[in-house]
């Protein structure tokens, strides 16, 4: 069906930028890719759909030269080309923004974005002119409303900075075809929105873009059409007027899926966990306060930079507050680090799960134990076999999809690694748990499985703090909204009055 359709419109449009063409690809036996094709036309913005494990990032790292095919064909305007690796790639004119971040952390931002493009000042030494850097990327930065210096250094911005870098790098490129993986998974709407003005512009200057997103309502928003993958395979086309919300996820996952909205709010009651006056050190002028009760999801929403995870991490200790009081069941406890906060209960889902989340090179149940070895142990010795039933039973009851819990982490797709996470506080029985971002670059399955197990801990007793820039997110899981600006709680709105604009109007401060 896609094939068909990809020949239809190439008759109408001309030749394709990019063309992949039947390809297959395994790993470790593995049926990554079964015979996908793709085509990219000047102008032209493709959503490649598919839930996590589809084939869609393997098919894009064959296009960029990061993986090469095990048969089938890559054409750049209607001509087989070999892309053996990124830098042919770049030749050809693809840039590929990755899902997850490709930056080295102890350059700076000009550095990063310019990385072995540096201009040099004439001579036979080669110095880099730095000066000439600058003026090359400050107008990216300015284009992403990224208000930064380019000699910031990267591994003091946050996550959706640096992600605004990786775009700034591959704009750098002027590519042709700007493959985008999870562009906004870590944007607010203010960002997401201007990054969507981005891409309009380069559809009018004649570049090809795909863009992979699990959001489905910017693929509607951005989208000419859609190629859809499933199972390593093409199952569908969708032209721009049939990219509907239900029409994506049936050729995603197969079959429908409900809506996922807390029915009703959480009645007033005491609020089990508090938080008073809280100082981070991001925002040391500034105090937070807010309070969760039994069973309530409390979504905390705000921009970029607005203090959201300094909370979250001064709460679970791993940058202890400057000030502040933090009350769980009506008693003060003193939180100086994690094994503090774990102790009493109180447990933090990180925004970035591959390095804060998980230890990515240990196996499913090493990073589900780790926590709670003493659980395992005995006479200091930790049994494998104990901790085997263990992760199991929590695996199980999370349905991470896996063929053996001594799998490395690093081989599991996003949902399942975040799956994993949450596992590990699971077996501790958490009173307090505090979710940041927790569908992050995750599939529209993986989500509705685990907006599911947020309310089923909810109903169970569990305050949860939800951290998210999905508004869609926000506005159907949350009981109650608090609203961050600038390191201070500029409104809390009931479930009743929360709207996009109001959320936003305080978002702004």
């Amino acid at each position: 069906m896609a094939a068909d359709a990809s020949a239809i419109r190439s008759q109408i449009m001309g030749v394709p930028v990019l063309q992949l063409r039947d390809i297959q690809k395994r790993f470790s036996g593995v049926h990554a890719l079964k015979g996908v094709s793709l085509d990219v036309h000047p102008g032209d913005v493709v959503a490649l759909l598919g839930e996590n494990g589809a084939g869609k990032s393997t098919l894009m790292k064959i296009a960029a030269g990061i993986e090469q095919p095990d048969s089938g064909d890559v054409l750049i305007d209607g001509a087989a080309v070999v892309v053996g690796d990124v830098h042919t790639a770049t030749a050809l004119g693809i840039a590929f923004i990755h899902q997850e971040l490709n930056l080295l952390d102890n350059l700076d931002v000009a550095s990063n974005v310019l990385l072995g493009r540096e201009p040099t000042v004439g001579g036979p030494l080669r110095i880099v002119d730095r000066r000439k850097m600058h003026a090359i990327v400050e107008p990216y930065l300015a284009q992403l409303g990224l208000d930064i210096s380019p000699d910031t250094a990267v591994a003091g911005l946050s996550i959706a900075q640096q992600q605004l870098v990786e775009i700034a790098k591959a704009l750098s490129l002027r590519a042709r075809v700007l493959i985008m993986d999870e562009p906004t998974s870590s944007l607010t709407l203010a960002e997401t929105s201007r990054l969507h003005e981005i891409v309009a512009a380069l559809r009018a200057k004649g570049a090809g873009v795909v863009y992979i997103s699990h959001r489905l309502g910017e693929v509607r928003a951005v989208a000419d059409r859609a190629v859809i993958l499933r199972d390593g395979a093409n199952v569908g086309a969708l032209s721009r007027h049939e990219l509907t919300h239900d029409n994506m996820v049936r050729l995603m996952v197969g079959r429908d899926i409900a809506a996922q909205v807390r029915s009703q709010p959480v009645p007033a009651q005491d609020q089990f966990f508090r938080i008073e006056g809280l100082r981070t050190r991001r925002y040391p002028h500034k105090t937070v306060s807010f309070g969760v009760s039994r069973g309530e999801i409390l979504g905390v929403a705000g921009l970029v930079g607005a203090g959201r995870s300094e909370v979250a991490q001064a709460i679970f200790g791993v940058e202890p507050p400057l000030a502040g009081q933090i009350l769980v069941d009506g008693s003060t406890v003193e939180i100086t680090d994690p094994a503090a906060a774990i102790r009493h209960g109180v447990f933090l889902v990180p925004e970035d799960r591959r390095t804060a989340g998980l230890v990515i090179d240990f196996s499913i149940r090493e990073n589900v134990t780790l926590p709670a070895l003493h659980r395992y142990a005995s006479h200091g010795l930790v049994s494998v076999s104990k901790e085997r039933i263990g992760a199991a039973a929590v695996c199980k009851q999370l349905q991470v999809k896996a063929p053996s819990i001594e799998i490395q982490t690093a081989h599991l797709s996003g949902g399942n690694q975040q799956k994993v996470v949450l596992a590990k506080w699971l077996a501790l029985d958490p009173r307090v748990l505090i979710v940041d971002e927790p569908t992050r670059g995750i599939d529209v399955g993986a989500k509705a499985e685990i907006y599911t197990l947020l309310r089923d801990l909810a109903e169970a007793g569990v305050a949860i703090v939800m951290i998210s820039s999905d508004m869609e997110e926000i506005l159907n899981m949350s009981d109650r909204v608090a609203v961050m600006h600038e390191g201070a709680m500029t409104g809390t709105l009931a479930r009743a009055d929360c709207t996009e604009e109001r959320i936003m109007a305080l978002a702004v401060g």
